[in-house]
């Protein structure tokens, strides 16, 4: 016999007899049924016909010369290439028994002889559209496996499947090169035991535990891992329970080496630190620049006290060299010369808490007080520039969080350069100090001046390092304020009024908000 194929078949049937009439039966029955047909007329033929193009039915006649029907059943199911084909027996013989041992070979159905084309016809259509769409479906389960395996093999993070006892079921390749072991090598160990050295001693308290036992997913950063090779590693994972239904079947873990990336937040955190160093030593100097800066004045400001106290001693010498001298008098002298003393203390214990470098950590603050303090230490400048200094301040506002030595810098700077754009003008106006509590649960403190104003590009520049507008300026003040600001939680910027001048602003969180407000502060400009 020859083999027949037809070209337009998309399901392919194997029809295996020795009798050569009944092969010709079948295959006129089927010929024009879209099939693709091959015909073999013995068991070796059939076989190798089989291997080659994986019929999705085979009709096997059992009774054969050489080699019967079960026996070509059973190769064929042996043969993984043909394993999932369906094969039907052809046969005279109706007793039960060659039925059974028909079905226990891995037959999926039987049809006496004589035949009944209807009958081939419809057993033949229904197995072969059974054995195509589980085809079609194992063919998507190996497309959907490769996918995962594509997945899985890509992820860089280990990932563990582990059964209700710890025991590992499956690892990723990432899992053996963080592990540095062989991905065979951790199938079948426990997870429990490979991974932590307090394993034997307490186990339920473990990672991952609970999620094997309990169901209850983990996350946990920072913990260490054993390798398999004893060394340790700090390692991130997540776990989450693997459920069927209701029933528990252990976990999936998925974890990371996370040396390199904790290395790298300390160095971050000691690089920060250092900056903040860098920023206070600069600060430092930015409020021993304006010492400096403010040096004759304060000079002045100091010896008008010590002058009057110089003066109050020579009057009260010449009082007491007298034969009866006025006690009454003298006592006045000498209050005179305690007041002047201290105001001429005063002075110095406020210059000298300007100038230290300040504690770490923040204050309570009192907004009106910080001013009041800030503007007698600007009256100086505001002498020096026949200016003067306006304070607008109610004193019903909240307390806020801040460093003091840091904020009254910052509003020093603000007023001080306010008083030089007024000086500038040859204006009258005073420099307008106020503060004031905004919808959005931060004081805002603002210098007004009524000076030659802002430049067109002053938003680009103003706050850049090394940029100033002055002649001798060093351009660190204004970007020295807004990092002091920052470190404070709040913001710092700049309006242009509408009748002229320039408005400074910025803003501080307060320490606690009215009973009647809202709970959350910001630190952000309105």
């Amino acid at each position: 016999m020859t083999e027949v194929v037809s070209e337009n078949s998309e399901v392919t049937v194997l029809l295996v007899d020795d009798n050569p009439q009944n092969l010709k039966v079948l295959y006129e029955t089927l010929k024009d049924k879209g099939y693709r047909l091959l015909i073999a007329n013995e068991g070796e033929k059939a076989l190798d016909l089989a291997h080659r193009h994986q019929p999705e039915v085979v009709l096997l006649d059992i009774m054969m010369p050489e080699m019967d029907g079960y026996e070509v059943c059973e190769r064929l199911k042996a043969d993984p290439e043909t394993a999932d084909c369906a094969v039907v027996f052809l046969s005279a013989l109706d007793d039960l028994q060659a039925k059974v041992k028909g079905f226990a070979l891995g037959g999926a159905d039987y049809i006496s002889k004589p035949f009944q084309s209807q009958e081939v016809i419809a057993r033949v259509k229904t197995h072969a559209r059974v054995i195509r769409l589980e085809r079609e479906l194992q063919a998507r389960n190996r497309e959907l496996q490769s996918d995962q395996a594509r997945i899985l093999n890509s992820i860089s993070e280990g990932i563990y499947g582990l059964d209700e006892k710890g025991t590992i079921e499956f690892a990723n390749p990432a899992a053996g090169i963080i592990m540095r072991c062989p991905v065979e090598d951790l199938i079948g160990r426990n997870f429990f035991d490979t991974h932590f050295s307090t394993a034997a001693q307490c186990p339920s308290g473990l990672p991952v535990h609970a999620t094997c036992s309990q169901g209850v997913a983990e996350n946990q950063r920072d913990i260490r891992m054993l390798r398999a090779d004893g060394t340790g590693f700090p390692a991130e994972y997540r776990s989450t329970p693997k459920l069927e239904g209701e029933e528990l079947h252990g976990a999936v873990v998925v974890f990371r080496d996370i040396t390199v990336e904790l290395d790298g937040e300390q160095a971050l955190e000691e690089a920060r630190e250092l900056v903040q160093e860098q920023r206070d030593q600069l600060a430092h100097i930015s409020r021993l620049t304006t010492m400096g800066e403010m040096a004759a004045g304060v000079a002045h400001e100091v010896n008008q006290p010590l002058t009057a106290i110089a003066n109050y001693a020579r009057v009260s010498k010449r009082m007491m060299s007298v034969e009866n001298p006025n006690l009454s008098l003298l006592q006045e002298t000498l209050d005179k010369i305690e007041a002047q003393s201290h105001r001429a203390s005063e002075i110095i214990r406020r210059i000298r808490r300007f100038v230290k470098k300040p504690a770490t950590g923040k204050e309570v603050l009192s907004v009106p007080a910080l001013l009041e303090d800030t503007r007698e230490f600007a009256e100086v400048d505001a002498r020096n520039n026949d200016g003067a200094i306006e304070l607008l301040v109610s004193e019903d506002l909240p307390e806020v969080l801040a460093d003091p030595i840091q904020v009254q810098q910052v509003a020093l700077n603000l007023i001080r350069n306010a008083l030089e754009a007024t000086r500038s003008q040859e204006v009258a106006l005073p420099v307008e100090v106020s503060a004031r509590l905004t919808d959005k649960g931060c004081v805002r403190i603002e210098v007004r001046d009524y000076g030659e104003g802002l430049a067109e590009d002053a938003e680009e520049k103003l706050f850049l390092p090394f940029y100033s507008t002055k002649e001798e300026g060093m351009g660190i003040g204004l970007p020295t304020c807004r990092s002091l600001i920052q470190a404070q939680g709040g913001e710092i910027g700049f309006e242009r009024p509408e009748d002229g001048g320039a408005r400074f602003f910025f803003t501080l969180p307060v320490a606690a908000l009215p009973s009647s407000g809202d709970d959350e502060s910001s630190s952000g400009p309105i």
